[in-house]
This record gives C-alpha cells, sequence and structure tokens, in this order.
C-alpha cells in the first residue's frame, strides 16, 4: 500500500510540473503539497489500515474543500 501512496506523489509531482509550466503558480504550489505529503506517507511503513483511513480523510477533505470552492468561491463563465 506504500508504493500507492508513492506512485500518488509521482502523479501529483508530474501535475505539479504541468501546472508550473503552464504559469498556473498557485494550482502548481498546492499541487506541490499534495506531492510532499504523498511522498511522506508512502515512506512511513504504516499498516494497510492505517492507509486506508489515511486515503479515506483525504478524499473526505478534498471533497469538503472541492465543493466549497465551486459553491462559494467559483465564478461561473470565468473562462469567457
Amino acid at each position: 500500500m506504500d508504493r500507492v501512496f508513492r506512485m500518488l506523489a509521482f502523479w501529483t509531482g508530474i501535475f505539479t510540473v504541468m501546472f508550473y509550466v503552464g504559469h498556473m503558480e498557485t494550482m502548481a504550489y498546492l499541487f506541490l503539497a499534495q506531492t510532499i505529503f504523498f511522498l511522506g506517507v508512502g515512506y512511513l511503513k504504516l499498516s494497510e489500515r492505517m492507509y486506508m483511513y489515511l486515503f479515506a480523510a483525504y478524499c473526505t477533505v478534498f471533497f469538503i474543500g472541492f465543493t466549497f470552492y465551486t459553491n462559494f468561491i467559483l465564478v461561473p463563465g470565468f473562462g469567457h
């Protein structure tokens, strides 16, 4: 299960680079923080149950944050 978190760190790292190259620095910093989190957790050698709890907590925080952002902060039609 630790390899899954290291794989997540790899992909969030790829997204970090792509966002930075695309001049989206705020999003790049957000994904850099996620990369550091996943990489750190990936080397902790926790039990599989603890990894599942951490991933569930991560998903919960993400969904709450994303819902808050889309409902209260995002301006509809921001690309036009």
